[in-house]
């Protein structure tokens, strides 16, 4: 009894002690021991109900509330490696202002005697106790003055202290110090379960997490060794992740470095309301696939955060019904080809758990990513590749008798002038010329004097092919863009990237093609037939056209951007009859060229030949004299080339010198026809020789037929026929 009275003592006196050496035989027995015992019954009874801590402070507030004068019933943790105390419960029925932080250093509080000495911790006024003065400002200022600190420590460890608090100053006695610390004995040991038991449980939260990754990683795994195919692999993936996480929406956003955005190469999302779509370009600012690009890290995007990038996300995303979005970075040897993007309309359904996850899978991904786009990227090239095979074979099938521009004439060294200046620029050029003066030949030549030459060079005759497959012959197609497109098809300015595209007979063109052909060359971009996907290509455009294209632009036949476009560089090939002089040349080397495939030995022109030869006007240009030379091979049995006799005819006026009858006034000669049958062509069309009025056309010929042979027959336009 008197180590009781010395403690009802130093209670009387209002002063801050420990309670060492107290037992509940050393108290003086009142009328509630009765109660209290009856107390730790029921709280024994609620710790055998309760696993969790707060549901056993609350019921454990009520307890004690009948027998203990306190306003606060509070926990604090103790954490032995960082030498700190936070507090974890606080139960209390008037409102408690608990500045942060709520986790303080162990040395500023009783909690380090208490933890230390394993004793109680008592002070009757906080106001007048000096050693823990932060710590016991913050009762204060709650108007709390009677505290006391007891320790929970259990066999195995010391948990931290329990805390009662009271407004009442000496509000505790020693008997209830006692009572406290019985309860506190019994509470540690439910902290200590309830602990173990939420250790156990986050243990198993990370085992299941770890499993699950381990799971997603196998399944990704599969999906990327089965699958080469973009397409097919992000499905697999997204399939992979939507049975983990159970997300709406998946995306694989692809960067493109040249253009600075985004292409959304492929899209899951079933419920879309058409907002976002495949193919969509997005841009660098103010995306999410932008925010990850420049920080290079995943990011979990909630509302706040989507309206904080831009209007233009929080249109998209919200207007998808999207609440919580993640973006993760595809990064594979240091760049970054993309993000892999999912959405879900559940605002809380991604966890920062479930990102770290994430985060670790988009590695994975990458590289599987990067894989199928080097897959397409070898399919595409090997496919490029077996076009230009077949592309230069069918050039080395075809017997091109140019192996160099032929000639000395002035007009001609105009023309190499030209080419020389011109062919080292990217410029664009149209070569005017009649049919047959070798226009695809000055092509080759401003190809293979340009830089770049070793690319391929690719000619398309526009007049050759029919209208409806030209687009696919120019740009290509997809399988399946129309009937009969049973496989992809690479389109000639695919096949020409970094190298030349000759369109020979640009003239023919339709002009529903034409402006797809100007965005060609404006903004190197086009799509193939069949496919949204905009491609673009590096390829210098040279264009030919035997066709008067400011003629037709005045007749609305040809776009006149298109013809501005294409006329950036006009190179006129003089035809034959400009250029007698090169006749000679051109005839050896023709002989030369047959003479050596027919296995003949011809080695000379007569003189009188040669000078018919030079002499005809030639409307059929350096082709014509071709053939003609062809033909003399042919016939020629010795050294000596035989023109025939019918061409020599033809070809030399003064071959009939001899001076004809006199006609019968009823005859007149087939030539005075012909130039009389031209004149009244003519006269109907008001001296116009082109255009779909014009006297060629009414002749049923060619311009540059009609134009030779009134060169020959001396007609001028606007001479009208006699009647």
């Amino acid at each position: 009894m008197a180590g009781y009275a010395t403690v009802k003592e130093k209670i009387a006196g209002g002063t801050s002690f420990w309670v060492q050496g107290m037992s509940s035989s050393a108290l003086q027995l009142s009328d509630t021991t009765y109660a209290r015992y009856e107390a730790l019954l029921k709280i024994s009874e609620s710790i055998a109900l309760h696993r969790k801590l707060s549901p056993l402070f609350a019921d454990l507030y009520h307890c004690l509330k009948p027998l203990i004068n306190f306003d606060f019933i509070g926990m604090c943790l103790y954490d032995p490696e960082r030498e700190v105390t936070r507090l974890h419960e606080l139960v209390a029925e008037i409102p408690v202002n608990c500045p942060a932080p709520r986790e303080r250093p162990l040395h500023e509080t009783p909690a380090h005697i208490v933890i230390e000495t394993q004793q109680p911790y008592y002070v009757g006024d906080v106001q007048q106790d000096g050693r823990y003065p932060a710590f016991y400002q913050v009762l204060a200022s709650n108007g709390i003055h009677a505290h006391c600190v007891l320790p929970l420590s259990t066999a195995q460890r010391r948990i931290g202290t329990l805390n009662f608090g009271s407004r009442g100053c000496d509000a505790y006695s020693a008997g209830d110090i006692d009572f406290m610390a019985q309860v506190a004995k019994q509470v540690a040991v439910a902290v200590d379960n309830a602990l173990n038991h939420e250790a156990a449980a986050v243990y198993e939260q990370q085992l299941a997490r770890e499993r699950d990754s381990l799971r997603l990683l196998l399944e990704l795994n599969n999906a990327v060794v089965t699958n080469l195919e973009a397409g097919e692999l992000f499905r697999a993936i997204s399939a992979c992740l939507k049975s983990t996480f159970g997300m709406e929406y998946a995306s694989l956003a692809l960067y493109d470095a040249e253009s600075n955005s985004f292409r959304l190469q492929a899209l899951d999302f079933p419920a879309s309301r058409g907002l976002i779509r495949e193919n969509a370009v997005l841009p660098v600012d103010g995306s999410p696939s932008g925010y990850v690009l420049k920080t290079g890290m995943p990011k979990l995007f909630t509302p706040a955060d989507i309206e904080a990038l831009s209007p233009e996300a929080a249109k998209y995303l919200f207007g998808e019904g999207l609440r919580s979005f993640v973006s993760l970075p595809l990064i594979s040897r240091q760049r970054t080809l993309g993000t892999i993007n999912l959405g879900a309309r559940r605002e809380d359904l991604f966890s920062p758990e479930d990102v770290a996850m994430l985060a670790q899978a988009a590695g994975q991904i990458a590289i599987a990513v990067d894989n199928a786009l080097s897959y397409r990227r070898i399919e595409e090239l090997n496919a490029q590749l077996a076009e230009e095979k077949v592309y230069l074979e069918d050039e080395i099938r075809t017997e091109h008798q140019f192996s160099e521009i032929i000639g000395r004439s002035k007009a001609l060294k105009v023309i190499l002038k030209q080419i020389e200046t011109v062919a080292p620029t990217d410029s664009t050029v149209l070569i005017f010329g009649e049919t047959g003066t070798g226009k695809e030949l000055v092509a080759r030549a401003l190809h293979g004097l340009s830089g770049r030459r070793q690319g391929t060079f690719v000619k398309l005759n526009c007049a050759a092919i029919p209208t409806g497959l030209l687009e696919s012959e120019m740009f290509g197609h997809e399988k399946g863009a129309f009937t009969g497109a049973i496989a992809q098809r690479i389109g000639r300015f695919e096949l020409a990237h970094k190298g030349t595209v000759f369109l020979d007979e640009v003239g023919e063109i339709p002009l529903e093609l034409q402006s797809k052909l100007l965005r060609v060359l404006q903004e190197r971009e086009f799509e193939r037939l069949g496919s949204s996907r905009t491609l673009r290509t590096d390829a210098r455009v040279i264009a030919a056209t035997n066709r008067d294209l400011e003629h037709r632009v005045q007749e609305n036949q040809f776009r006149s951007d298109l013809y501005y476009r294409l006329n950036v560089f006009p190179i006129t090939v003089p035809p034959l009859r400009e250029r007698p002089e090169d006749v000679p040349m051109l005839v050896r080397y023709f002989v030369q060229q047959f003479a050596r495939r027919m296995s003949k030995n011809i080695i000379t022109i007569s003189a009188e030949d040669m000078r018919a030869l030079v002499r005809y006007p030639w409307p059929g240009n350096i082709r014509e004299l071709q053939n003609l030379v062809e033909r003399a091979v042919i016939l020629s049995t010795g050294p000596v080339l035989a023109i025939p006799s019918g061409e020599l005819e033809k070809a030399t006026p003064a071959a009939a010198s001899t001076v004809p009858a006199s006609p019968s006034p009823d005859v007149i000669t087939l030539e005075a026809a012909e130039r009389q049958t031209i004149l009244r062509a003519l006269q109907h069309s008001g001296g116009r020789v082109s255009g779909p009025k014009g006297a060629a056309t009414a002749l049923g010929m060619k311009r540059t037929t009609l134009q030779a042979r009134m060169h020959k027959l001396g007609i001028n336009p606007r001479e009208r026929a006699v009647s």
